[in-house]
């Protein structure tokens, strides 16, 4: 057991000091305890630690939350896909660094965290208030397995609940009004009936493409970092095969025929096809075309008395993707088949992506063939005749069928 100490401050006031030793026996105290039940309680705990083998020397908890920092985005480095590291990186540098960068990281507390991500949330998106916060708990969730800290002050924080934003799903007729205009038609044609990510999409090669299944195999994604463009495995690292429709097969046999098996599959064949800029870019200015003419329609019907077309949504590549779910589903297709297509990671995910597009319907319809299935399992085992004498006030022992086999026999 440690000892406690009271001594006389500077300005005259009485505190407690504790004096203790390690579990590697060094001596160390510790000071500015206002009153002896505060410094008991602090000796008591520290005592418990060491046997538990919880112990941790406040000396560690010095270091500043930038050094543990840095030293954590570097180990992630090997782990983390490139665009997600530097994504993470410029969550250091500009919202958690910044604020907790000069902090020993022995000091921060608790209710500090929790005002700063609601400070956060007033003005920037939850997906940033939750990725900033995530980050400043990784850092220190090592600083705890590292024995600097006892535990993790930023977890248990009330964040920012995520609200999903309305998706825009093509019908087949504005995708062929989209391609009809677009700088690349033949990849706007396939992000909507395939739905391969960007990325995914803009990495195939010649040497993917199976021409006589209509398949390809989706094995690397290219993604932009910065101005290069880094090649990697897709997004959940799993590779897949999706299928192609018909009406693509010229277009993608002809170009199978006419490149190396090494080049790209999309653009020139050597240079991997830039995501297109939000505002500017060739995509962009494909749909603000076609929402225009789409609008002079829209009126022009009005004018006339007649029913006017639908409105063209505002979409991004990443809508083609979500619109080829779409067609897939109306075109009947089970969740297991769009998860597949999609490569979700599991089907329940796929459901909960898109449970707006699935008809309720539907899993009545499923559960209906469920119920007469049973029903018809169960007609002989006298089920129904048990219910059925309930109704009638004479209960009725079911008899089990006879099995035709001497049981002699066996």
């Amino acid at each position: 057991m440690g000892s406690i100490h009271a001594y006389e401050t500077a300005s005259g006031g009485r505190q407690y000091r504790i004096i203790y030793r390690r579990p590697d026996h060094t001596q160390t105290q510790e000071r500015g305890f206002r009153t002896k039940r505060a410094a008991e309680l602090r000796l008591a705990e520290l005592e418990l630690a060491k046997h538990r083998g919880d112990y941790v020397d406040p000396s560690e908890a010095r270091i500043t939350a930038r050094m543990v920092g840095a030293a954590w985005l570097e180990s992630r480095a090997g782990d983390l896909k490139p665009s997600t590291l530097r994504t993470i990186e410029s969550a250091w540098k500009i919202h958690v660094e910044p604020k907790w960068g000069d902090r020993q990281i022995g000091s921060i507390r608790h209710s500090e965290v929790q005002a700063w991500v609601a400070s956060l949330a007033k003005t920037h998106s939850a997906t940033t208030v939750r990725r900033c916060h995530e980050l400043l708990a990784g850092v220190l969730e090592v600083a705890v397995r590292d024995r600097r800290l006892s535990r993790n002050v930023a977890r248990d924080i009330k964040l920012p609940r995520k609200v999903g934003k309305e998706r825009a799903y093509l019908s087949h007729e504005q995708v062929a009004e989209l391609a009809a205009i677009a700088k690349h038609p033949d990849l706007v044609v396939f992000l909507a009936y395939t739905g391969l990510r960007w990325g995914e999409a803009t990495a195939l090669r010649i040497k993917h493409v199976d021409t006589v299944r209509r398949r390809v195999r989706v094995e690397e994604n290219a993604v932009e970092v910065g101005s290069q463009v880094i090649v990697g495995t897709p997004k959940t690292h799993e590779k897949r095969t999706v299928p192609y429709p018909v009406f693509l097969a010229p277009v993608i046999e002809h170009l199978v025929a006419t490149r190396p098996r090494d080049a790209l599959l999309f653009g020139d064949g050597d240079h991997f096809i830039r995501r297109a800029k939000s505002t500017t870019g060739w995509f962009n200015s494909a749909v603000m075309e076609v929402l225009g003419e789409t609008q002079e329609r829209i009126e022009a019907a009005t004018a006339a008395g007649l029913r006017p077309p639908h409105p063209f949504p505002r979409v991004t590549p990443h809508d083609l993707r979500h619109t080829a779910a779409s067609l897939a589903i109306s075109a009947g297709a089970n969740v297991k088949a769009v998860q597949r297509m999609l490569g979700h990671a599991s089907a329940a995910m796929t459901l909960d992506t898109y449970a707006d597009l699935f008809d309720d319907d539907l899993f009545d319809d499923d559960l209906d063939n469920v119920a007469d299935a049973l029903a018809r399992a169960a007609d002989s085992s006298g089920v129904g005749d048990v219910l059925a004498s309930l109704e009638s006030g004479v209960r009725t022992r079911s008899r089990r069928p006879s099995s035709t086999s001497d049981p002699t026999t066996n």
